[in-house]
């Protein structure tokens, strides 16, 4: 394997068990490198593998038993050793203690940290089972009780009336104390709230005209649940990065609000930063993206009378929205169009849509080939980024159909990746693709209160920039901008065409840098060339360069 994973690895154990190939995995490094997901999960996002797959591996190859969980399968003596929090911090479950063994089923038998913990805490010698999670959490539930069975979130402020302080704690999923974060935020005109956790609880600090406020204090039991819910809901991977970013939405008085959160990994858990920006709402106009020879190209590719178009982006909503502008632009006068999918067709134009079973997108294959009896022209897909639907996909484009279909993905470069990987599993002839879209939105700065700063020297490396600006900005927040710092948002198109030249070049391509060497030197430019023009000319910061383009 040349190195690519180390002896013992999961991916080693994977490869010497011949369920994955030397491609396989370094499409999987590729995945776990851009979405910052653990190696395994990378594998079954890409359809590698199943997680039974690696069950069964993991099992086989360390000689380690693999068990289907059932109740009377457990010892109530060996769940008491361990709490609920520290079982569901590890994805385990005890299975029977004898003297001082302890017996455990978990999800990753490879998690050495958490054998030591177990052994740490119980003063027992663990002997580990493998098991799939689904099945370790539900005997958690039999075994402890829901977790949302304690009583309080254990949230304390004096800047809340009683009544809301119940709200909050009796909600222990953490979502009221959200929403009434972010409300406290827009209430009070704040530039910022900070989760900062330090030992066994989580202090909240807010601040405001540049002063610094303590307004409350969270006990630690809940806060991964509350962190882990909003790396969901803002679209933040669970990455073993040290930082990470991404946007959170709140209904406020009939707006519609947008934060940046960024977050740190701390020793305690991690440091959450909420800060008002500009509201993110997806334009309504195709105009309204990108420069004016950008939608040029972008109707033109939008004459296409078959092949596939493939949408990228990372978020489901904004990426259903791109392609209802693009369907827009689409010649659908005497030509019948299908929507397949659930967040389609809230365009102006309108069509026939087909709900996916159970809003699970990884059913589009086979009903992608149920569509396809009844000869639509024109077929969008809400996402095809698993192997199966984008198979389908592909089909349906060489038998003359327009396909347009969304990948997630969090930009162009990890799209070639995911491409490049069905192409070499021969999954799709690329002559069929006639381009890619994509977009990224970032928030301008308020002219009226931006000024010059020095950035600290990590902030400088996280920008990733060869050639540095030679000055920096940033915006403390004024009336003119609701303390936001921010006026607007801009939006930056990227589309690629697949012309004769790329298409020459990706079959080429040994890695997605080979095609995106080909495009800068056909004079190519992207959203990242557009993104640092604006950071170098003081219109946006170098912490939205990060948040917004670069995570």
């Amino acid at each position: 394997m040349n190195g690519l994973v180390k002896e013992g690895s999961l991916g080693a154990i994977l490869f010497n068990s011949q369920i994955i190939t030397e491609q396989d995995i370094k499409a999987a490094l590729d995945e776990q490198q851009a979405s910052g997901c653990r190696f395994g999960e990378a594998l079954v996002r890409l359809g590698v593998v199943t997680q039974e797959d690696i069950d069964w591996a993991l099992s086989n190859q360390l000689n380690i038993p693999y068990v289907r969980l059932k109740r009377e399968m457990i010892d109530q003596d060996a769940v008491e050793l361990i709490p609920a929090t520290v079982a569901r911090q590890y994805n385990l479950i005890p299975l029977l203690r004898m003297g001082d063994d302890l017996s455990l089923a978990l999800a990753d038998p490879l998690n050495k940290e958490a054998i030591g913990a177990v052994e740490e805490l119980t003063g027992c010698q663990v002997t580990v089972s493998v098991a799939l999670i689904r099945e370790i959490r539900e005997m958690q539930d039999i075994c402890y009780g829901p977790a949302e069975s304690a009583t309080s979130l254990g949230f304390a402020a004096d800047c809340f009336p009683e009544r809301v302080l119940a709200e909050i704690n009796a909600d222990l999923t953490g979502a009221r104390l959200l929403d009434y974060l972010l409300v406290f935020v827009t209430q009070n005109k704040a530039t910022g709230l900070s989760l900062q956790p330090v030992g066994d609880t989580v202090g909240i600090v807010v601040k405001r005209a540049g002063k610094t406020r303590h307004i409350g204090i969270l006990a630690g039991t809940y806060y991964p649940d509350v962190v882990l819910r909003l790396r969901k809901l803002a679209k933040i991977d669970g990455t073993t990065e040290s930082t990470a970013g991404g946007t959170l939405g709140l209904r406020y008085k009939g707006a519609q609000l947008s934060f940046q959160v960024l977050v740190l990994r701390g020793a305690a858990g991690d440091y959450v930063t909420f800060k008002p920006q500009a509201a993110a709402s997806f334009p309504s106009r195709l105009a309204d993206l990108g420069a004016a020879d950008q939608i040029a190209r972008l109707r033109d590719l939008a004459a296409s009378d078959s092949g596939l178009v493939l949408a990228v982006h990372r978020d489901s909503e904004d990426r259903c929205r791109l392609m209802d502008l693009y369907l827009e632009e689409c010649s659908t006068v005497g030509r019948s169009v299908l929507l397949l999918g659930n967040g389609l067709g809230k365009g102006n134009k309108h069509f026939p849509r087909i709900p996916l079973p159970n809003g699970a997108t990884g059913e589009a294959h086979d009903l992608l080939l149920a569509v396809l009896e009844h000869d639509p022209d024109i077929i969008v897909v809400e996402d095809v980024t698993d192997s199966l639907s984008f198979i389908a996909a592909t089909k349906a484009a060489m038998r003359g159909k327009l396909v347009v279909a969304g990948i997630s993905s969090p930009d162009v470069d990890t799209a070639f990746k995911h491409l490049l990987h069905l192409w070499h599993r021969h999954y799709f002839v690329p002559g069929c693709l006639r381009g890619i879209i994509s977009f990224k939105g970032v928030a301008t700065l308020c002219p009226r209160c931006r000024g010059e700063y020095s950035p600290t020297r990590e902030e400088i490396a996280s920008l990733r920039l060869v050639a540095l600006p030679a000055t920096y900005f940033r915006a403390a927040g004024c009336p003119a901008c609701d303390q936001t710092g921010h006026t607007g948002r801009r939006y930056l198109l990227d589309l690629i065409t697949f012309d004769e030249g790329v298409l020459a070049a990706f079959e080429s391509a040994r890695g997605s840098r080979d095609i995106e060497r080909y495009l800068q030197g056909a004079g190519y430019r992207g959203i990242m060339a557009e993104g640092e023009a604006l950071l170098k000319a003081g219109e946006i910061s170098p912490v939205e360069y990060v948040a917004s383009l670069l995570l």
